[in-house]
């Protein structure tokens, strides 16, 4: 299996940091048979969390959205890459983009615990372009 990068498109939100916030949402989706290709939660400032979706289909998703209240931000632009899970497999994507002057302001993977991994990279907006030819896209 080879490593695969692509644009990956993603909406955003911001909730109140408390318990069963999260699960009503995430139920709601799942409810509805939306589907994410990544998804990503932390907390910010104010007892808050954002929330990043990466849906499958957009459109159902921003109506699953719409029916839960949820105001979405976006969509925004980052890259995931999926691949084999070996020693150091996202290494080369920061290479290119930090000999490129490019900044890495977000990552977050994972390993899917049979020989594959996930990964989520920000970079931001105004070098999403030029990270993108680095990255090996069009």
């Amino acid at each position: 299996m080879t490593e695969a990068v692509q644009r990956g498109e993603y909406y955003y939100a911001i909730v109140d940091n408390k318990p069963g916030v999260l699960y009503r949402l995430l139920d709601h989706f799942q409810v509805r048979g939306v589907g994410f290709y990544a998804f990503t939660c932390f907390p910010i400032p104010g007892n808050k969390s954002q929330l990043d979706f990466f849906p499958i289909d957009v459109p159902q998703f921003l109506g699953a959205a719409r029916e839960a209240g949820l105001a979405m931000i976006g969509p925004r632009s980052a890259f995931v890459v999926q691949g084999e899970d070996t020693t150091g497999a996202v290494v080369s994507y920061h290479e290119r983009l930090a000999h490129a002057g490019i900044n890495v302001h977000a990552a977050n993977g994972v390993s899917d615990g049979r020989g594959g991994f996930g990964y989520v990279l920000w970079v931001n907006p105004e070098d999403f372009e030029k990270a993108a030819r680095e990255v090996g896209l069009a």
